[in-house]
C-alpha cells in the first residue's frame, strides 16, 4: 500500500514528528483533527500519487493511480476521536461484471487503518483498531509529499513492509522534560504460512482481514529529538504461527502467542540543516526457525534478512524564502532477503541488491508534488537450481537494470 507536520494517519503527537521548514506549512484537516484543533467533529482529507515507469531491460512501460485514499476522522469529544483511512489501490479492482474484461486488474481496495484514539493527558494517549506502528520512518510517514523519489525507499518496502498495519492497542507518550518520544503496542502477529520466497515478511501481514489471534506481537519505539537531529530505535517481536498446538505440532512448527517468532529491529537518523536535509536507515529481520518453515511449507525462507540506505537532499529555492520548493536528492539502498540461510535454504543471489536513485521533486505548494528519478538496480547472480523455466526459454538473468519514474502526488 505504501514523509508532512503530522504524518497522513500518524499515531504520533505533532511534537513527536519530524519537521522540515516546509513541512511545517502543511496542514490537512486530519492534522488539525489528531491535535484537537479541529473546528468540525466529522473532517474529510485524503492523499494520493500516480506514476508512469520504464523498465529499459524489459523495453517495458507501465502507468497506474498507484493510490487514492480518503480519510475519515470525527471527534466525539475532548477524550475521544475516530480515525480511518480507506485506500483503493491501482484503481481498478477485478469483481465480475464489465471489469471481468480489464485482464490487467489488479487493484484493491483495504482499510489501510481505522482506530480509536483516547487521550489521556496532553502527554499520553491510547490507540485500538487498525493503526500503523512506528516502525522505520516511511510506515508512519508515507504521503507522497513526505518522501522524495516516485517509488517509497526499497528497503523500507522489501526488508520493513510499508504501509505495516495490523490489529492491536498501543500506548503513546511524551516526556515531560525531555523531547523523548516512546510507544508501546500488542497486536496480532505474523501468518508465515503466507511468506513468499523473495518477500521477505510482508506475505505474512494480517492487515485487519480475518488475521490470526493466536499469535501476538510487540512492537516499541523511542525517539530524541534536538535541533536539526531525530534518532529512532524501533523493534518487532511476534510469533508467526497461529495454527492450534495440535496442528502446529504435527507439522513441526511451535505455536502459541509468540511461537516460531520473528524479530525485526530499526535504527535511523534524520538531519534538517537550512535548505539540507538527510536520512540514514538501517534494519535488520532475525527468524530463527526458518529452516522448520521451509521444512513445512517448503518456502525458502532465510533466516536473516538486511537493509540500509542514505539519502541526501537540497532544496533550491530555500534560500529564497518562498513556498515553493525545487529539491534534487540521491539515495543510496543496499539489501539481501536471504543474508543467512538455514541448512535448508537455496540461496538466491538475485535477492542481494543495492539501488541507486537519483531525482527531482517540486513543489509549488507544501501539498502538491511532482516527481522524477532515475533508480539504477544491481543484484547478485542468479541460481540455476532455482529456475523453473531456464534459457533459451525465458531471457538471459541480467543483474543490472534500469528504471525511469515519473510521477504525481497530492495531499488534503
Amino acid at each position: 500500500m505504501g514523509m508532512i507536520v503530522v504524518s497522513w494517519m500518524t499515531l504520533a503527537t505533532a511534537q513527536a514528528q519530524y519537521k522540515t521548514q516546509a513541512q511545517k506549512l502543511v496542514s490537512t484537516s486530519e492534522d488539525s483533527l489528531n491535535k484537537g484543533a479541529s473546528t468540525s467533529r466529522t473532517v474529510i482529507s485524503g492523499y494520493g500519487s500516480a506514476f508512469y515507469q520504464r523498465d529499459f531491460y524489459q523495453h517495458t512501460s507501465s502507468v497506474s493511480l498507484d493510490r487514492a485514499v480518503l480519510f475519515l476522522g470525527h471527534q466525539f469529544n475532548a477524550k475521544i476521536s475516530f480515525f480511518s483511512e480507506l485506500e483503493v489501490e491501482n484503481a481498478l479492482v477485478a469483481s465480475g461484471g464489465s471489469d471481468e474484461f480489464h485482464s490487467n486488474a489488479s487493484g484493491d481496495v483495504a482499510m489501510e487503518q481505522a482506530y480509536l484514539k483516547f487521550n489521556l493527558n496532553p502527554k499520553q494517549y491510547i490507540v485500538a483498531g487498525l493503526f500503523t506502528p512506528r516502525i522505520g520512518i516511511t510506515n508512519e510517514n508515507h504521503l507522497p509529499v513526505n518522501f522524495n523519489g516516485v517509488e517509497r525507499p526499497q528497503v523500507e518496502q522489501l526488508i520493513i513492509p510499508t504501509t505495516w498495519r495490523e490489529i492491536g492497542v498501543g500506548f503513546y507518550g511524551t516526556t515531560r522534560r525531555l523531547p523523548l518520544h516512546y510507544d508501546i503496542a500488542l497486536v496480532n502477529g505474523l501468518n508465515s504460512q503466507n511468506f513468499v520466497h523473495g518477500s521477505g515478511i510482508a506475505g505474512g501481514e494480517g492487515q485487519g482481514s480475518v488475521a490470526n489471534a493466536n499469535n501476538l506481537a510487540i512492537t516499541a519505539a523511542i525517539q530524541y529529538s534536538i535541533p536539526h537531529f531525530t534518532f529512532q530505535l524501533s523493534g518487532y517481536a511476534g510469533g508467526t504461527v497461529g495454527l492450534s498446538p495440535r496442528k502446529a505440532d504435527s507439522i513441526g512448527l511451535s505455536s502459541g502467542a509468540f511461537g516460531t517468532a520473528a524479530y525485526l529491529g530499526e535504527a535511523d537518523v534524520q538531519f534538517y540543516g537550512g535548505a539540507f536535509t538527510a536520512k540514514v536507515l538501517g534494519t535488520y529481520i532475525a527468524y530463527p526457525d526458518a529452516d522448520r518453515l521451509n521444512e513445512a511449507y517448503t518456502t525458502n525462507i532465510a533466516t536473516g534478512m538486511y537493509g540500509a540506505y542514505a539519502e541526501l537532499a537540497y532544496d533550491w529555492l530555500y534560500q529564497q524564502h518562498r513556498q515553493p520548493q525545487f529539491i534534487t536528492f540521491v539515495r543510496g539502498e543496499m539489501l539481501d532477503l536471504n543474508a543467512s540461510i538455514p541448512a535448508n535454504g537455496v540461496y538466491d543471489g538475485t535477492l542481494k541488491q543495492t539501488h541507486l536513485i537519483a531525482g527531482i521533486g517540486y513543489l509549488p505548494i507544501p501539498n502538491v508534488v511532482i516527481k522524477a528519478d532515475v533508480r539504477l538496480l544491481h543484484t547478485g547472480p542468479q541460481n540455476p537450481a532455482l529456475l523453473v523455466n531456464p534459457a533459451p526459454n525465458a531471457l538471459p538473468y541480467k543483474q543490472a537494470d534500469q528504471f525511469l519514474n515519473l510521477g504525481i502526488g497530492y495531499s488534503f
